[in-house]
């Protein structure tokens, strides 16, 4: 067994123990391999490891990988900042965005999405701890732009993504998970059929699992530090 392959494991066996302590139900919490700064081999290793879905958040770094990569055919998520002038790339290679924060960005993933493809799942990125460093919409503003994007028939809105103010403490970490939990229960109840709630990283998964995320997004404890 690789090292990739037993850290891999690992992580998911800490996902089934979350599951199984916070009454999940088992399977219901995907896991994203973040690769971002990994190189290709480690790629192939999880790969082979049965890992599907990746994360990359450098589109100029992701293309290559998504071209040497399609024997493996995985399903690449665009999880960090978007610049306009990366758009096209991103609409015409990968299957989800995670990050999309403006309408502006909608606009063009929509125009640019290529016909011949389904439609872009995307999650809107809410800036759930009001960091001024970090990118998201503020919690207020994500009606607005979810109404914008379902209205969009080259996107398919399918839920909310975060990154909360890192802690060390659980009371804390779920907090903020659990205000990310209420709004996507409210956009829910607001009628979009919402189905993904992305957050929860290497050193907090079991909580945000226990605070209902749907998706962890994991590098570190796959991959080691990023080269």
């Amino acid at each position: 067994m690789t090292r990739i392959t037993a850290q891999l494991l690992a992580v998911r066996q800490r996902i089934a123990a979350a599951e199984a302590r916070f009454e999940r139900v088992p399977g219901s919490v995907q896991l994203l391999a973040v690769s971002k700064g990994q190189p290709l081999a480690a790629l192939r290793e999880a790969c082979a490891a049965g890992q599907h879905c990746f994360g990359e958040s450098y589109a100029q770094e992701a293309l290559g990988k998504i071209t040497a990569l399609t024997d493996c055919a995985p399903e690449w998520h665009f999880i960090g900042p978007l610049q306009r002038n990366k758009t096209r790339s991103v609409a015409a290679h990968f299957a989800w965005v995670q990050s999309l924060d403006r309408l502006a960005l909608a606009e063009r993933l929509n125009a640019q999405r290529p016909a011949d493809l389904p439609a872009l799942q995307v999650c809107i990125e809410v800036n759930i701890s009001g960091e001024a460093s970090k990118s998201g919409v503020a919690p207020v503003d994500v009606p607005a732009l979810a109404a914008a994007v379902a209205a969009m028939p080259r996107l398919r809105l399918r839920g909310l993504m975060a990154l909360p103010a890192p802690v060390s403490e659980f009371a804390a970490q779920f907090a903020a998970f659990q205000r990310l939990r209420a709004l996507y229960e409210d956009m829910r109840v607001r009628g979009y059929a919402l189905d993904t709630l992305s957050m929860g990283m290497s050193d907090d998964l079991e909580t945000a699992i226990a605070a209902g995320a749907t998706l962890v997004r994991v590098g570190t404890a796959i991959f080691g530090e990023r080269i």
